[in-house]
């Protein structure tokens, strides 16, 4: 059993110092997070880190905007970098980034903690100041390393009178896939064709976020996704579907039983 991963405490250096401790002694992890599906286990997990841009522009008066002297403020230029994430990564499989909050003007004040912005300005002001909050989520490590060399490579290219830069946040590690995992998956598959249940396949990682089983994906073979399917995920609707459990626990009983033998 795992602790809230949405709220695990920092630094999880510490955090999930026993979890990790404890995983580099077994073989197996098994993760118990909702299921896509009945007939679905996840043998890979995206991980998800933060970023945070901050953009400093000319304050000036708004009738010179684009010129030589005045540039184009820090709002223009947090567009175009935006706009070349979008472009030049966007399509790539398993990788997303997603900007969540964007605050600008001529005087801005951002809380971290509280992640709530505050500023002031005039539409004849160039904006002098602007801050972009998003997260980043990748499949394996050299994934999420690529993806922020070339952010960097973006935010370096500035506007005339302007200058930005880019800070990365590590969260929760990606659980690549592999072929450890797939075996579990194989024997879980088994187990549930033997019950009459049916076959289990793997899921997309794309449509999983980050999981607590990711940060010992490093030291044993891992499978996730073997608890109930529900709908509403994250939302005040959120559903479970109680009724999947008696077959839940014959499955995961047995798959236990194999895994020991």
């Amino acid at each position: 059993f795992t602790g809230d991963e949405e709220e695990s405490g920092k630094p999880t250096s510490i955090s999930r110092a026993d979890f990790i401790e404890r995983a580099k002694a077994c073989d197996v992890a098994l993760g118990y997070e909702t299921t896509a599906g009945f007939g679905i286990a996840t043998t890979a997990r995206r991980g998800a880190s933060g970023w945070t841009l901050i953009v400093t522009g000319k304050q000036a008066h708004s009738s010179g905007i684009f010129s030589e002297g005045a540039g184009y403020g820090s709002i223009y230029e947090a567009s175009r970098i935006l706009n070349e994430f979008r472009e030049t990564l966007s399509k790539e499989k398993y990788l997303t980034f997603n900007p969540g909050q964007i605050v600008g003007g001529s005087f801005v004040n951002y809380d971290e903690t509280e992640a709530k912005g505050i500023s002031l300005g005039k539409t004849n002001i160039i904006a002098k100041r602007t801050i972009v909050t998003g997260d980043l989520r990748f499949l394996t490590e050299n994934q999420k390393i690529v993806a922020r060399q070339k952010m960097q490579e973006i935010v370096k290219r500035n506007l005339n009178q302007t200058s930005a830069q880019i800070r990365f946040k590590d969260g929760i590690p990606s659980m690549p896939p592999t072929e450890g995992n797939r075996n579990i998956m194989k024997v879980l598959s088994q187990v549930s064709i033997d019950l009459g249940m049916g076959a289990v396949k793997e899921g997309d990682p794309g449509s999983r976020g980050a999981g607590d089983i990711s940060y010992v994906a490093d030291y044993v073979d891992c499978l996730d996704g073997l608890g109930a399917s529900g709908s509403g995920a994250h939302t005040p609707t959120e559903t479970m579907n109680i009724k999947e459990y008696p077959k839940l626990i014959k499955r995961s009983t047995l798959l236990i039983y194999r895994l020991l033998k």
